[in-house]
């Protein structure tokens, strides 16, 4: 059995999985569970796949690893068949993976060095991740986050063009810009570049990148750089993600947000006016601490007004630690109850953007069968099967609930 990795959680997790699955190459009988810590089912769902793989797999060895057990190692050491916990600092140092015995350590060393900066693949996914930044400086009350990445550090944007232009000579044709608070890119970095910045000499280095996406993004924290570019440069996907998390002022004020709700619909017309037609979602939390119907029914009226389409909908989940944990409660069946509330509002914006593409071209990435993502990161279905890791025109010609339909050109 080659190493087998389980991947929780978010996208800078996926990155890593890859740097993990290099690093660990050759290490047969090895699981790596790379854990999430943002909400306590994403912790429910590790700990039942660790169990899980213990009882099927009881000779491997498994080694856990992630936000969750950054923060709490001895919890999960104390699983079955728990080999190694690794801090997610460790967790990207070649010497973490070195074999318990062998001779040749200074070539696996330096060999491990380059695989830990220079991903080649992501298996079984037709766009790659890329990670530009680490941490987070910000302390939003319900985030547990900073504790398990700790203070924002950004990578250089030479060894971003590098992992880019690796990937673009494996045949990636799209790219997606992820970390923790990727907006507060670049202030530890000589000459403090900011995300904008970065993005448009990435671009300049990598000619021949199709396309460029960036990850969830603070709406306080968008450059004039990044703007220009949401403005003229193709490149970059028409489809920008939020870190909204409540459209009520008062619930924005109580998590120790960077913004208000005038300025994050500013941030939502502004972008409409320089890109037109350019889809916007946002990540929500249901059941803040303190949330009233009244306050809740002020997101949900943000969301309507804002006509956001894609939206990551959690029930708020209380973590050790985070001053929002000591907050009076909301009862857990009104959480999920407004999170279901919540997407409903969604899927309507949905469908009303799903009939605006009718009819159009678009360009289409393609992932397996007859699957793809738009530019705006709408999912498609084919009439047909076509080969994963395209970008072709198609066009639209219906919706269902779930996806747009097309013909391929």
């Amino acid at each position: 059995m080659s190493v087998e990795i389980l991947t929780f959680g978010c996208r800078l997790n996926t990155y890593e999985s890859e740097v993990m699955r290099s690093l660990a190459a050759g290490q047969t009988g090895t699981i790596i569970v790379n854990t999430c810590a943002v909400t306590a089912e994403a912790e429910r769902q590790a700990r039942q796949a660790i169990r899980k793989a213990a009882r099927e797999q009881p000779d491997a060895r498994i080694v856990v690893t992630g936000c969750a057990a950054q923060i709490d190692p001895a919890a999960w050491a104390g699983l079955p068949n728990v080999h190694r916990v690794l801090g997610n600092e460790d967790k990207l140092k070649p010497e973490s993976w070195l074999p318990d015995a062998g001779s040749a350590v200074s070539d696996i060393m330096a060999a491990r060095e380059t695989a830990a900066h220079l991903v080649t693949e992501f298996a079984g996914r037709a766009r790659a991740f890329v990670q530009v930044q680490q941490g987070c400086d910000h302390r939003c009350t319900f985030c547990v986050i900073p504790f398990g990445r700790g203070p924002n550090r950004s990578v250089p944007i030479g060894a971003i063009a590098d992992q880019v232009r690796t990937l673009v000579a494996s045949g990636y044709r799209e790219v997606v810009l992820t970390g923790v608070d990727i907006a507060s890119y670049g202030p530890d970095l000589p000459g403090a570049p900011t995300l904008g910045q970065m993005v448009r000499r990435l671009l300049a280095a990598v000619p021949d990148l199709t396309r460029l996406r960036l990850s969830s993004i603070d709406p306080a924290a968008i450059d004039a750089d990044l703007w220009r570019l949401i403005a003229e440069e193709p490149r970059l996907m028409p489809h920008l993600h939020l870190s909204l998390q409540a459209g009520s002022d008062l619930i924005l004020k109580r998590m120790r947000r960077r913004h208000l709700c005038a300025e994050a619909m500013a941030v939502i017309q502004r972008a409409r006016a320089l890109r037109p037609g350019i889809a916007i979602g946002a990540d929500l939390i249901a059941g803040f601490p303190t949330e009233t119907d009244a306050l809740f029914a002020e997101t949900v009226d943000f969301v309507r007004e804002a006509a956001l389409p894609y939206l990551h909908v959690f029930p708020y989940s209380e973590r050790p630690g985070t001053p929002a944990a000591r907050m009076p409660a909301v009862p857990k069946p009104v959480r999920k109850e407004r999170a279901a509330l919540l997407r409903e509002a969604g899927s309507a914006e949905v469908r009303r953007f799903f009939a605006e593409q009718v009819g159009r071209t678009v360009s289409l990435l393609t992932e397996s069968g007859d699957r793809g993502h738009t530019e705006h990161f709408a999912p498609v279905r084919l009439n047909r099967p076509v080969d994963p890791g395209r970008v072709l025109a198609a066009r639209i010609t219906g919706t269902t609930d779930e996806n747009l339909l097309a013909e391929a050109a």
